[in-house]
């Protein structure tokens, strides 16, 4: 009996071992498409996975990121809008799984950013306000995460540009952003690691 419930325990441990396995591997590759900028097929990638691992919000955050990126860089409008609704699909799923994850809440304050780059005159009123709530829950929960506050100084940094206000103060928290990457430890190899790039372009930009 002992050496049947050993067998049977070795099993399940070889089956969970191997599940893993297989996700590190498909989330690797998913990872190297999107470095290679092959994007439609690491979004077809994170989506399958997505699929086959329900309770993990790491397939679909990639999902959400990727498509918001490519409606950053979308002028065609319809084209931009077919990204941001995929994404937004994306993120309501992962936010079911970790509502509170500051990873996520940045990448739906980007969403929301670009619809009001996709249509500033009617959807600079709708969002501008969810934006900065978004930007200020994520600060509460991770003031120290670099995507945090580089994405929440960059959107404040945009904002008094338009109004003509000082800017400063952004740019300081830009720089500390820079600093924040710099020492950053994500918890797994497959944790969000980008923007250091996206925070040195936007320091050079202040004065």
């Amino acid at each position: 009996m002992t050496k049947l419930i050993s067998t049977f325990v070795f099993f399940i441990i070889a089956l969970v071992s191997s599940a893993q396995s297989l996700f590190e591997k498909e989330m690797s590759n998913g990872l190297a498409l999107w470095k290679d900028g092959k994007n439609t097929e690491a979004v077809a990638q994170f989506e399958h996975l997505a699929t086959v691992n329900k309770n993990n919000w790491l397939p679909g955050y990639y999902v959400s990121l990727i498509n918001t990126l490519q409606a950053y860089k979308e002028e065609d409008k319809a084209k931009m809008k077919n990204f941001l609704d995929k994404a937004q699909k994306a993120q309501d799923q992962i936010s079911q799984i970790a509502p509170d994850n500051p990873e996520i809440l940045v990448v739906q304050a980007m969403i929301y950013t670009a619809w009001i780059v996709y249509d500033p005159m009617t959807n600079g009123r709708l969002y501008y306000t969810d934006v900065m709530k978004i930007y200020e829950k994520a600060a509460t929960i991770a003031p120290n995460n670099p995507r945090v506050v580089f994405n929440k100084a960059s959107f404040e940094k945009e904002a008094a540009t338009y109004f003509e206000s000082d800017t400063s103060p952004m740019c300081e928290k830009i720089k500390k952003s820079i600093e924040l990457f710099a020492t950053f430890k994500p918890e797994s190899p497959f944790h969000p690691t980008w923007g250091v790039e996206r925070a040195k372009e936007e320091a050079t930009k202040c004065n």
